[in-house]
């Protein structure tokens, strides 16, 4: 990709005043969002350019490739954005699970009619074997 090109690319975006933009991130295969990161200009470039998802950790304030520490990689199949420029789809093909807790997607709980939370979905691995 050109610079030019990602510079057309960005100038059709939406960043926060912290000069980031929520990114969802959906697993081809399965359909399932595994997880809503934040990227910002240097993310967002470093995927387009690497082919894998790049985020902006905020708790961190530092840049990191999805899976850089667990081999969980997520490999970019498709790019989307939404009607007004203000969030981000990729969705790719992920190796092992999303969740740094140890499931496919961060979304494996859900909330039941007393209001508690529920795993609802299976372990994949362990990551204090991971971490």
């Amino acid at each position: 990709m050109t610079e030019e090109t990602f510079q057309k690319i960005k100038s059709r975006l939406t960043f926060d005043v912290r000069g980031l933009i929520p990114a969802i991130i959906q697993d081809q295969k399965s359909q399932k969002v595994l997880t809503l990161c934040y990227m910002n200009e240097a993310a967002l470039k470093a995927t387009l350019e690497k082919g894998f998802i790049y985020l902006f950790r905020r708790s961190q304030n530092k840049l990191m490739m999805k899976g850089e520490t667990s081999g969980h990689t997520q490999a970019v199949k498709e790019f989307r954005v939404d009607c007004e420029g203000r969030s981000l789809l990729f969705v790719i093909e992920q190796k092992v699970a999303g969740c740094h807790k140890g499931y496919f997607s961060c979304y494996f709980e859900s909330i039941d009619e007393a209001g508690e939370r529920v795993t609802a979905d299976p372990l994949v691995f362990d990551p204090k074997k991971v971490y």
